[in-house]
């Protein structure tokens, strides 16, 4: 099973190096496939103040050279064709965020770089429609495509994650991940207060128990004051009795 993690907003080069450091020296200790993570810019904050980015090139090529030090591969979001062509240059993977998962440009755009896609289920779609978003990134040739489960909307301020859609994409055919954090997000609360973290391991277990092929976090050497999702990103000191106990897991049910 792999891993993607890192920071949810790649806020400074300082952040992203420390979390790099813990996540690879773990990667090594505990023989996983990591993935570096962190979104270079955000374009759904819900308040039009909120922060967004450092800016999109700097944040690009601050997430490529740290992948690169810790020799890691690196994943982030694209939102539009036109991102798609600048974080080419810089990432292993492309990551369509939930809210796009079924714009076709976007995903074609993604499929003709040839690089891994993981697109991210969209919170109103049922499991069984995401092969029809694989459908059009291999229509480029590029069936190298992941499918990420990330929960569910539950009346308007609540998601909940149904095991099933685990289930039902592996039926077609791609590696399934379990997005842990963004499963507990409350996405109508807002940016600071919504989250249930409490849930995100016991979650996180269920899902390996199923039989995913790869799992999503984030993490952040100080939550609270991180410039997005502090709600439901684990503390980087605790990372690694997560991915422990989620390994112990993976390990019985191989």
């Amino acid at each position: 099973m792999f891993i993607i993690a890192g920071p949810c907003l790649l806020e400074s080069k300082e952040v992203i190096e420390e979390v790099a450091s813990k996540l690879s020296e773990l990667s090594i200790k505990y023989d996983f496939k990591l993935y570096l993570k962190a979104s270079y810019k955000k374009a759904n904050r819900t308040s039009l103040d909120s922060f967004t980015g450092i800016g999109d090139e700097l944040a690009l090529q601050y997430l490529s050279e740290t992948a690169k030090m810790y020799n890691l591969e690196s994943i982030t979001d694209v939102h539009s064709v036109e991102e798609v062509t600048l974080a080419a240059k810089y990432v292993d993977v492309l990551q369509i965020p939930a809210f796009l998962a079924r714009q076709t440009d976007l995903l074609i755009a993604a499929g003709n770089t040839d690089k891994i896609v993981n697109i991210k289920k969209g919170q109103f779609m049922a499991g069984k429609d995401m092969s029809k978003a694989a459908v059009k990134v291999a229509s480029t040739g590029n069936k190298n495509i992941w499918l990420t489960e990330r929960g569910t909307f539950f009346g308007y301020g609540d998601l909940v994650v149904d095991m099933r859609n685990l289930m039902i994409m592996k039926e077609s055919g791609y590696p399934v991940v379990y997005d842990a954090t963004h499963s507990v997000q409350q996405p109508s609360i807002g940016e600071v207060s919504g989250g249930k973290s409490e849930f995100t391991l016991g979650l996180a277990k269920a899902a390996t128990a199923i039989g995913i092929d790869g799992l999503f976090i984030e993490t952040h050497p100080d939550p609270k004051n991180a410039k997005s999702d502090a709600a439901v990103q684990i503390k980087l000191s605790e990372v690694e009795s997560f991915i422990t106990t989620v390994l112990k897991v993976n390990e019985v049910c191989k």
